[in-house]
């Protein structure tokens, strides 16, 4: 607080509320004399407290109240500084104040906190061009639409006036005024919300564009025959008091409120001179609440075990030596407590028609660490409908759109990291669109700027508004890193319904998983202990060699290979671990067992030996094969490769059980790419594969496609020649020891392009003979692309909607029992069905037609759950959209009436209904064989 006073009063006198250098006076006649100067500024700032004559000065001050130069008395109200304190001090003062940027107190709390402290809050500055990003369309475009429409009305009564004399032409102008007047009140009276507002940088911008918007009414107006001082607003003006935050540090609560003072007093002095400032200059409104925005308890309280014993873990941060290895390890001794939060409950928001912010950045995974125990226990058991693995922001997103659906906010938008794309993020999200919400912009990969510490962070922008309606999604495609790491970027926009993977056109992110492709895609083991790692050339990989495994990780296969070794006691129990490979055990004894004696889990405490997850679903899976198909889970290039069976893959690669080339050069064809890149998400700025998004829901070509005999071949041959001809240029004996699959792949894409190579690419290009490797994608691409059914010149848009129907299709005949298994001796030992056999039964099988889509179920066929019709409007909309949602085919005007039930002419309504529901972007008309259908 001392320093947020000497910040407000530099800004003071530099406007000339305080005497002009006043503050700067103080502080150079005081210099050599700490002690005294203490006494003056404590002396100051009481006076501005309470206003009137003050000593320090020896001039009167005005009448300033508010919270800031409260607690006089207290105990570090005014600081004893050192000479050289003072002299920083002084530096600041001379300079000019008056126009400063209220933004950049964001920067200095961001560095006035320690990394540690940083993280726990998850505290970032959110830089303006950032902030007006998500203000705009959160805030400000609403209120703009309902002042043009005020605006509007009135300038039509005021054209009416015009043809008027006398009476008749005052009353009529004075029905246009009070048009404007309304409008005035509405904006005066709404409410904006930060709910982790950090040094409200969103409120102070939120409050200059309302100061703009009000500065056209009242010149509206004045337009309407109304002087400043006839206005009639009685007293009525945009201020401080319509902004509300929440903020959990109590210095960057104080920071808040210092930034929106400093703002609003700027575009007050702007526009009307400091001789119009009122006293009190400041309110204490309690418009910013320090307080924890998700978390409500009753009492806080230490945690003890059933024993009585006082839980505690390690702080996480505390390392020592260990004797033996010399190594870092967890410092056993550096406990932090538990906590028990008693009363634990959702915490309450103020009403507020906008909700807008920068919620704290922390994984799931990072939670406990950060939060505690105690803490994460408590929120997930408040909040039971946020997915366990959501992000720390997620907490603030649903709540945020909690508001939204049940209409007490008109809007909110929040920015998140760009994992919010993720499945384990997505749900909230696709929670929220069921109730009846819609995205009304997204971005879902945008640069940010960490001051802290420059990590590369990516995040996204979502606004969300209620009812059913297109939004427009934004795509970075420039970005110029410019001064202190700001990036300023070039966005294309796609309007559509946006869906909750952010994107907009096919619904990629509605795709189900198919049993087809299920039970052979893995991630590879966990191992948690350095311990476990045995370098080349490690006497244990001669000495004890059943004991290890070679093991691999996303950059063996990206970059340049380890050659890495692990301890694989794998079905070993530790006994039988200790007596047969005593050299292994004793390394993984004294550099793993301290490490997970600080888990909180408690397997990996009790079975410290093994790997932390060893996957026994994987190795069962890749029992039998010589080789399996394996990819980086976070890469800047989505390639897949074989990998002998005897080597183990890690936590960081995406493990496909399947030896066969077809199966690989699906995956490694442009079409698979397109879909990976659609429905998986980012990790930073790198693209992430998830399993069960990525791989499982990807329909992959048959005869009912295309797929011929002679075209599974050549795919399977040119998968085959890729992968040796990447092997083959990048092995050891080749010689290029620059090369790496990340370079060959940067060049490949330069030349797709149409990109100058530089210099080394050009080595690359040479030694890589990319060439070549382009001419082999090239040809699988098409090859592929035809035994979909699909042209060569197909885009990115026709590929997803193609293989979203296809997955509507498959997922129709997996309903009926037709499995188009990858690995059907592996998949279905017990009971697998021949594809012939499938196909001779005629009668069952379901062809695609792509040209028309084929209803994929009959009314006859399933007989569906019948629903009451609802009676309101808004109600029919939502029921008919959430029935064509639901169905995995098309439904005619038929099978959708099969799904309600009611008395009346209800059936006339349905054409009307599908109409609005097409206009939205919410339903689609396809011809099923003569018939119009609807699919959702």
């Amino acid at each position: 607080m001392f320093l947020t006073r000497c910040l407000f009063s530099m800004f003071a006198e530099d406007v000339e509320l305080l005497p002009k250098g006043a503050f700067l006076g103080l502080l150079q006649t005081h210099r050599n004399d700490p002690a005294t100067l203490q006494q003056m500024l404590r002396i100051l700032w009481a006076d501005m407290d309470r206003g009137g004559f003050s000593a320090a000065l020896a001039k009167p001050v005005l009448h300033f109240n508010g919270k800031l130069f409260k607690g006089a008395g207290q105990d570090g109200y005014s600081l004893l500084l050192t000479p050289a304190q003072i002299d920083l001090l002084i530096q600041a003062a001379q300079s000019n104040w008056r126009e400063v940027e209220p933004a950049i107190f964001g920067t200095l709390l961001e560095r006035a906190l320690d990394p540690t402290e940083r993280h726990a809050l998850g505290a970032h500055y959110t830089p303006r061009a950032y902030v007006e990003r998500l203000v705009l369309p959160t805030v400000i475009e609403p209120l703009r639409a309902d002042w043009a429409n005020a605006q509007a009305a009135a300038l039509v009564l005021a054209h009416e006036a015009a043809a008027l004399e006398g009476k008749a032409h005052d009353a009529k102008l004075a029905e246009a005024r009070a048009e404007v007047k309304k409008f005035h009140h509405q904006l005066c009276t709404t409410r904006v919300l930060d709910p982790a507002c950090g040094s409200a940088n969103f409120l102070y911008v939120t409050l200059e564009h309302l100061k703009r918007l009000e500065g056209e009414v009242v010149n509206q107006l004045e337009a309407l025959g109304h002087t400043q001082d006839q206005l009639g607003f009685e007293g009525e003006t945009v201020t401080l008091q319509q902004l509300r935050g929440i903020e959990l540090n109590e210095r960057a609560a104080a920071l808040a409120e210092l930034v929106l003072w400093i703002g609003y007093l700027q575009w007050h002095i702007r526009t009307r001179g400091n001789a119009a400032v009122a006293e009190p200059v400041v309110h204490n409104y309690g418009n910013i609440e320090c307080r924890d925005a998700v978390l409500a308890w009753d009492a806080q309280e230490l945690a003890y075990d059933d024993a009585g014993q006082l839980l505690s873990r390690w702080d996480g941060r505390t390392f020592k030596t260990h004797p033996v290895t010399s190594e870092q390890v967890p410092d056993e001794a550096a406990q932090v407590p538990q906590w028990r939060y008693v009363g634990a409950r959702q915490a309450q928001w103020p009403q507020a028609e906008f909700i807008v912010g920068n919620p704290p950045f922390i994984g799931a995974a990072s939670m406990r660490a950060a939060l505690g125990d105690g803490y994460v226990q408590a929120l997930r058991g408040a909040w039971p409908e946020v997915p366990e693995s959501a992000d720390f922001v997620m907490f603030w997103w649903n709540h945020a759109a909690a508001q939204v659906a049940a209409g007490h906010t008109r809007r909110m938008g929040l920015i998140t990291t760009n994992s919010l794309r993720q499945t384990f993020n997505r749900r909230v999200v696709q929670a929220a669109l069921d109730k009846g919400t819609h995205l009304q912009m997204a971005i879902a990969d945008h640069p940010w700027v960490d001051g802290a510490n420059g990590a590369a962070v990516r995040i996204a922008m979502t606004v969300l508004a209620p009812g059913a309606g297109e939004g427009s999604v934004q795509t970075v495609t420039d970005e110029q890193t410019g001064d202190f790491g700001e990036v300023a970027v070039t966005l294309t926009e796609r309007r559509g319904l946006i869906h909750a993977d952010l994107s907009a056109g096919a619904n990629v992110a509605a795709a189900m998983p198919l049993q087809a492709c299920q039970g052979i895609t893995f991630r590879g083991v966990t191992l948690m202990g350095s311990g476990f790692w045995v370098e080349q050339g490690d006497p244990l990989i001669t000495d004890e060699p059943g004991a290890l495994r070679e093991i691999l990780n996303g950059r063996d296969l990206t970059e340049k290979p380890r050659h890495m070794h692990a301890i694989d006691f794998y079905g070993l129990e530790q006994n039988e671990a200790r007596d047969r490979f005593p050299s292994c055990y004793q390394r993984v004894l004294l550099g793993v067992k301290p490490e997970r004696d600080q888990s909180q889990r408690e397997s990996y405490r009790n079975r410290w030996w093994q790997f932390a997850e060893t996957r026994p679903a994987m190795r069962q899976a890749l029992t039998g094969l010589n080789r399996y198909i394996a990819s980086p889970m976070t890469a800047k290039h989505r390639t897949f490769q074989f990998v002998p069976a005897g080597v183990l893959p890690d936590q960081g690669l995406v493990v496909v059980a399947h030896d066969d080339s077809f199966c690989l050069g699906l995956l490694s064809s442009q079409t698979h790419v397109t879909w990976a890149m659609a429905a998986g998400g980012t990790l930073e700025d790198r693209p992430r594969y998830n399993n069960s998004r990525c791989f499982e829901t990807f329909p992959f070509p048959d005869e009912d496609t295309g797929l011929t005999p002679p075209l599974h071949e050549r795919i399977a041959h040119l998968a085959e020649q890729i992968d040796a001809h990447r092997k083959r240029v990048l092995a050891p004996e080749a010689g290029h020891s620059g090369l790496t699959l990340t370079g060959l792949y940067n060049v490949l894409v330069a030349l797709r392009e149409g990109r100058a190579l530089t210099a080394k690419e050009k080595t690359q290009h040479t030694q890589g003979l990319v060439g070549v490797l382009r001419e082999l994608h090239d040809e699988l691409d098409t090859s592929v692309l035809a035994a979909y059914g699909l042209p060569a010149t197909a885009s990115t848009d026709d590929i997803l909607a193609h293989l979203v129907q296809l997955n509507t299709q498959r997922a129709a005949e997996e309903a009926q029992g037709r499995m188009r298994w990858l690995r059907p001796d592996f998949q279905n030992q017990q009971n697998s069905l021949q594809k012939q056999e499938l196909l001779a039964q005629k009668n069952q099988a379901l062809e695609a037609d792509f040209e028309s889509e084929k209803p994929l179920l009959k009314p006859e066929q399933t007989k569906p759950t019948q629903h009451p019709w609802p009676a309101t409007l808004p109600e029919q909309v939502r029921a008919v959209a959430a029935a064509l949602a639901a169905s995995p085919a098309p439904l005619t005007l038929s099978a959708l009436e099969a799904r309600f039930k009611g008395r009346g002419p209800w059936k006339k309504s349905l054409p009307t209904l599908l109409q609005t529901l097409e206009a939205l972007g919410r339903a689609q008309a396809v011809q099923t064989g003569g018939e119009v259908a609807w699919r959702g």
